[in-house]
Order: structure tokens, then sequence, then C-alpha cells
């Protein structure tokens, strides 16, 4: 079974790693206006993120606008938010999970399902990390591709926001946290076998 100091730098990793999911989901920086060619000089930026957009002015004035209807989103954005929203909570209920298995808590007395516990919070860890790269890496593949496509305005083409990087640490860390869970959370293999022998009364006595 892992060691209490590896599930608590397991938890560290999780707590961590599900703030930087609660961040990405909520900022709208996912794709931030690009400044190439006559766009150098701008009054503005625009932030664009699961949730809603931003424009921000150069006097420091921000414009915040909720996106319509979820019917009229494009598919990437509705399983971006699908995909964070699960995960946030699937690594929640993971961490308390992870809290009830470890071996510096109380709230499990048996042993022998505290690994299991453990295990299972792992998986968890491990389904969430991947929730959150996912997305991500998605809306980064397009916002490259729109980025090169030379069909595309230049006031139209966005670059790499900070939630990006921010979901993709999160994922890494959730990995992490699971993939050391799942590594040291072992059942525990039996009670080891005490042989003793003893010289039975009536066996016989050899005198010199």
């Amino acid at each position: 079974m892992a060691s209490s100091g590896i599930q608590i730098v397991c938890v560290a990793l999780t707590v961590l790693g599900l703030v930087g999911a609660i961040i990405t989901c909520i900022l709208p920086q996912w794709k931030v206006s690009a400044f190439i060619g006559d766009n150098i000089v701008t009054a503005q930026s625009t932030y664009e993120g699961i949730w809603k957009s931003c424009v921000v002015q150069s006097t420091g004035q921000q414009q915040c606008k909720d996106y319509d209807s979820l019917l009229v989103l494009s598919s990437d954005l509705q399983a971006s938010r699908a995909m964070t929203i699960v995960c946030c909570l699937l690594s929640g209920l993971a961490l308390l999970i992870i809290f009830a298995g470890s071996d510096f808590t109380t709230c499990v007395q048996n042993e022998d399902i505290k690994p299991k516990i453990c295990l299972a919070g792992g998986i968890m860890l491990l389904v969430a990390g991947l929730l959150i790269i996912i997305p991500v890496s998605w809306v980064a593949n397009q916002v490259v591709q729109n980025f090169n496509n030379v069909l595309v305005a230049q006031a139209q083409k966005r670059e790499l926001g900070a939630c990006i990087f921010i979901g993709w640490g999160s994922g890494v860390l959730m990995l992490l946290a699971g993939g050391l869970l799942c590594c040291f959370s072992r059942g525990s293999r039996g009670s080891s076998t005490t042989v003793k022998y003893s010289t039975h009364p009536s066996a016989p006595k050899n005198y010199v």
C-alpha cells in the first residue's frame, strides 16, 4: 500500500489540478487576439472562452457577453463545456475518495479496503486528467490551424490564451497523481503464516 508521504503528495497534486481545472472552466481566456500585421496597434483586445467572450479597451474597461444559446454553439465548444465540468466534478469526488482511503485519515477503519479506495480514486484522476487535456488540446489545434490559414482574415485570427496552458498543467498534475496512486495502492498480500515447531510430548528423547 502507498505510504502516507506519497498519498499526501497525491492529495496536493489533486488539489492543484482541481484549482487549475476550475480556473480553466471559468475564465474566458481560451483564445486571445492575435496582434499581427495591421493589428499590431489596436485599441482593444478580445478574449474568448467556453462561456462568454470579452472585449478589453485600451483604457482598461472590460465588457463581456455570454453566448446566446446552447443550440447555436459549435460542437467543439459544447464538448469543451461538458468535459471541463465533468473533470471538475470527477476530480473533486476523487479527492474525497483519496482522503477516505489514505493512511493518514481514519474515515475507513478496514485496512484491507483502503488500498482499493485509493486505487479507485487514482483511476478517477486519470480519467479527469484526460477530460481536461482533450478539450484544451482540441481548441489549441483549431487556433493554430486558423492562425496558419491564409484564407482567415487577420482580424479573425486568435492566439492561445492562458487557460489553454493552465488546462494542460492541470491535466498533467491529475495524471501524475492518478498514476502514483495506481502504482503504489495495492491490496495487502495477506498475513504471513508463522509456523511454530514444537516437540511432541510422546516423541522419543535421546539420552547419552
